[in-house]
């Protein structure tokens, strides 16, 4: 299971390691980078993931930015409240990317209310599988 962090909208996608498949799932609404726990909690035991993969938002130069300190929190976090390994991943440019393919597909712009937060998490989990290969 993967997630594209943000602060007010948090994109989860899912995947299977020994397929090498992945799809978007949905997007948390966040208060300042926090979900509500207890839904992320219920995903979590109803998909049974065995590694939780965080996008990690570089700055393109490659350092970190005050998000991807936040987003190393949230990784923290889930670690810490779920017992699973979590794994960071370089997500530069994910969002920007998800952004695009949907505008490919005919998306009109509105990402209030059309996010595309899950397609960036299923980009992040694409990269971590590409980068771990099959487990």
């Amino acid at each position: 299971m993967a997630f594209d962090y943000g602060l007010s909208q948090i994109g989860i996608a899912i995947g299977n390691c020994v397929l090498g498949t992945t799809q978007p799932l949905t997007v948390l609404q966040a208060k300042n980078g926090q979900p509500s726990w207890q839904v992320l909690e219920d995903l979590i035991k109803e998909w049974r993931p065995d590694v939780l993969v965080v996008g990690e938002p570089f700055n393109m130069d490659g350092t970190t930015s005050e998000l991807s300190e936040r987003a190393n929190k949230f990784g923290r976090r889930l670690h810490g409240r779920l017992g699973l390994e979590v794994a960071m991943v370089d997500e530069r440019l994910s969002s920007f990317e998800a952004k695009q393919n949907s505008r490919d597909q005919g998306h009109r712009g509105n990402y209030k209310r059309h996010p595309v937060d899950s397609l960036a998490a299923e980009l992040v989990l694409q990269t971590w599988l590409s980068e771990n290969g099959k487990r």
